[in-house]
């Protein structure tokens, strides 16, 4: 709890918004996406989605093979409360959508889809895009799957089993404009997706990393990725860390209140 304090009161500190930054290209992300106003329509939408889970009271066995949580004591978990506390949040759902707008990412890979939750944010946003999500646990990734059949989400590939085998084998002879990382909150693993997910980036790749402060080990993580020479602009915004590849651009890290 600490940590965590800490950590959000130094975020605070160092942060800044539009008026803070001086590259042509974040200023245009923070004042045309970050600001910006997400469509209607896709918060009904997303709404729409997110009821559905908040209501399934249908019990299921998860298997984790990462960190774990820091919440649920037991592996028998009621799909609404995975949706509750493991699942997007509307604020970073409606933001993910607005990123995906505004970089019109066409093709897109979760690491982490859970219930399936921020995958039909990758879908919503945009319908014509392909997405592909893989998931460990064949339980949750059943309810997602579900999911995406009732509200006829046929742009969603999902793959399931361990990350260790699915992910060389999702990226093999593959490019992604996008890739959400989310489903390993321990340092090893998620250095380990990076490195394995860096054969696959084009000039306007672009990755997300959720709950960079979920640790001081996945802070590591963060600070070990922003150093990287190929990662050129960085974007903390406490919950994300965003990663750009622009050749183009200087090397620069920014933190930024959305």
């Amino acid at each position: 709890m600490w940590f965590k304090i800490k950590s959000y009161l130094t975020f605070l500190l160092k942060s800044t918004n539009q008026h803070g930054v001086h590259s042509p290209f974040v200023f245009d992300l923070v004042t045309n996406c970050f600001y910006k106003k997400t469509a209607a329509s896709k918060i009904t939408t997303f709404k729409k989605f997110k009821k559905n889970l908040y209501n399934d009271l249908t019990v299921i066995h998860i298997t984790d093979f990462g960190k774990g949580s820091k919440v649920f004591k037991t592996n028998e978990r009621k799909v609404a409360d995975i949706a509750k506390i493991a699942g997007i949040s509307n604020k970073k759902a409606l933001l993910l959508i607005r990123i995906i707008e505004f970089f019109d990412f066409s093709s897109m890979l979760e690491i982490g889809t859970s219930v399936g939750l921020a995958t039909s944010a990758l879908s919503i946003a945009n319908p014509s895009a392909q997405v592909t999500s893989i998931e460990g646990c064949k339980n949750t990734a059943k309810i997602a799957d579900n999911l995406f059949n009732q509200y006829n989400l046929k742009n969603i590939q999902l793959i399931v089993g361990n990350f260790n085998v699915t992910l060389p084998k999702v990226l093999k002879n593959q490019q992604f404009d996008f890739i959400y990382f989310d489903g390993n909150h321990q340092k090893e693993a998620t250095l380990n997706y990076f490195d394995t997910c860096l054969n696959t980036v084009h000039n306007n790749s672009v990755f997300i990393f959720d709950d960079i402060y979920w640790s001081t080990e996945m802070l590591e993580a963060w600070e070990f990725i922003k150093k990287h020479p190929k990662v050129t602009v960085t974007i903390d915004t406490y919950f994300w860390g965003i990663v750009f590849f622009r050749k183009e651009q200087n090397k620069q890290n920014f933190t930024i209140r959305c």
